[in-house]
């Protein structure tokens, strides 16, 4: 399955992830602007309908880039963001959590993205310690007013669907006794399946699964994905790079699942696309 529906969409399985086209961490400007310019055009040359980005990449510089290189956008095009963060003063990333900070994050991303709907925005759950692990359910009464939220912005037509960013199967549930949720976005890769039971439920649900991280995070010195001996051989005996061999296996996982690897270069960009053409041996899965 070469496809699959995203809210309103049909978007392809390997789509683009904007965050690596700003500067270090997530910060300021990209070292090279008509590089990142070109990695955002060559993407929709590919073929690729399905954008992932962020008010808060930058901060106000992912959208600016692909606002710069892409609008008009292409009718078939979906642009997905995120809220319930910001930016601290040093990059530091801090929760915005209430209704208006929500509200306003989907103006914000609306207006530098200068379109008058967003495919699909993801409310963006933070844990108690701040880390990438599923948020667990901590203040009921915030999360109902957050769908809420939600709720009127798709109503209204500013966002096409809603989605869910670091959720636990808790959120997911109760989410879905009020709203239709989209997509969900969780950490997850071939040694980090934490979310495997979320990725079932959306399996299970017809719901987009977008994993992150799915290389591995890319803000530790060590990875253990592409660094994993399994997928070394592979693609040593394949003629792939480990980093194919990884979202290859993400996407054999379940047919719901839609990668959208981020990179600043064009030549990675091409690399990361062609993996949608990849099938992985039964017996490779396996191991």
């Amino acid at each position: 399955m070469q496809t699959f529906p995203l809210g309103s969409h049909t978007v392809g399985r390997v789509g683009f992830g904007a965050m690596q086209l700003t500067g270090p961490g997530v910060f300021g400007p990209p070292r090279d602007h008509d590089q990142a310019i070109a990695v955002l055009r060559r993407a929709v040359e590919l073929g690729i309908n399905h954008i992932d980005t962020a008010q808060i990449y930058g901060p106000n510089v992912a959208n600016e880039l692909i606002r710069e290189a892409l609008h008009p956008y292409p009718a078939d095009l979906a642009l997905v963001s995120k809220v319930g963060g910001t930016r601290g003063d040093n990059g530091e990333w801090l929760p915005a959590q209430e209704p208006d900070d929500l509200r306003r994050q989907i103006e914000e991303n609306l207006e530098s993205l200068d379109t008058d709907r967003l495919a699909a925005v993801n409310l963006r759950l933070f844990a108690r310690d701040g880390g990438d692990a599923p948020a667990r359910i901590e203040d009921r009464d915030l999360f109902d007013r957050q769908l809420t939220a939600m709720i009127k912005a798709r109503d209204e037509g500013l966002i096409g669907g809603i989605g869910l960013s670091n959720t636990s199967l808790e959120h997911l549930r109760i989410a879905l006794e009020r709203t239709e949720i989209v997509c969900v976005q969780n950490a997850y890769n071939l040694v980090d399946r934490t979310s495997q039971p979320v990725l079932d439920a959306c399996t299970e649900q017809g719901i987009a699964f977008v994993p992150f991280f799915p290389l591995g995070s890319a803000f530790t010195a060590d990875n253990p994905v592409l660094g994993n001996p399994v997928i070394t051989k592979a693609a040593t005996d394949l003629g792939y790079t480990p980093a194919q061999m990884a979202l290859a296996w993400t996407l054999a996982v379940a047919p719901n699942v839609l990668l959208i690897p981020g990179t600043s270069s064009v030549a990675h960009l091409e690399e990361n696309t062609a993996v949608r053409d990849i099938e992985l041996p039964a017996e490779l899965l396996t191991a």
